[in-house]
């Protein structure tokens, strides 16, 4: 699966599975814009990293749940790189808790973070892969998206959200080339999933049938491949990356 000519934005890439990503993306050959948004320092290690390997890498700043943003990061990786080939729409936040004590404001930052932000990066990279005729978007969803869970049902929302878009614009786009999966991670410990208890994490293994978490390289190989070449007649999939947790 090698990208080499490539040019990809990874939103949300400062750490993390986005870091994942950026980092697999560069050294299968691909000039990766990585975007943060308060991150600075965190995001020029996955520079410093991606270099260091010999691969391309700039990084850009930017809030992409605000429309203007999301289009100077697509603005910035063409000035950059001369096109987009492949977007990756991984920016995303949790606020747990449950209904009854969710704040109005606990759900709107993480539909704007986790939902809106597809729709922005989405709508302003589309243009010019349609000008290309063609193109790779693959949007980080999660199983939660598939089966709900207590306790989160602004994060569930957001990206079951994800997922019904990514089949929707598969359909609009598909005539151009351009390709729209989805990615739904399981458990991947990363600084999103530190909140959750011991007795949650225990749980969540014993009802994986591979009986482990999951690692951030293992979803950024599946960006990869959906990002690839080797997939070019795959579109509106949502792959899950989960050790088998939740099974379709």
């Amino acid at each position: 699966m090698q990208l080499t000519g490539k040019s990809a934005i990874v939103t949300g890439a400062s750490r993390g599975i986005g870091r994942a990503i950026a980092i697999d993306l560069a050294a299968r050959g691909a000039s990766v814009v990585v975007n943060y948004n308060s991150s600075a320092a965190s995001a020029q290690e996955v520079i410093d990293a991606i270099t260091a390997a010999g691969g391309k890498a700039i990084a850009v700043r930017g809030d992409v749940s605000k429309m203007e943003d999301a289009a100077a990061l697509i603005k910035a990786a063409i000035d950059a790189y001369g096109k987009l080939d492949i977007l990756v729409n991984n920016a995303g936040t949790t606020r747990d808790t449950l209904l009854m004590t969710m704040k109005e404001e606990d759900w709107n930052i993480v539909i704007d973070t986790d939902l809106k932000s597809v729709f922005n990066c989405s709508k302003a990279a589309i243009r010019p892969m349609i000008r290309q005729r063609g193109g790779r978007i693959i949007n980080i969803s999660s199983v939660v998206g598939l089966a709900g869970q207590g306790g989160q049902a602004n994060y569930a929302a957001a990206k079951a959200g994800v997922i019904g878009f990514t089949k929707s614009l598969a359909r609009e786009v598909g005539s151009r080339s351009i390709t729209v999966n989805a990615v739904a991670p399981g458990f991947i410990p990363t600084a999103l999933t530190n909140v959750l208890t011991d007795e949650q994490k225990e749980a969540t293994i014993k009802m994986t049938p591979l009986g482990r978490f999951g690692k951030p390289e293992e979803v950024a190989y599946a960006v990869s491949f959906l990002a690839s070449d080797e997939a070019a007649f795959i579109t509106g999939v949502v792959l899950t990356v989960d050790g088998g947790l939740v099974m379709q």
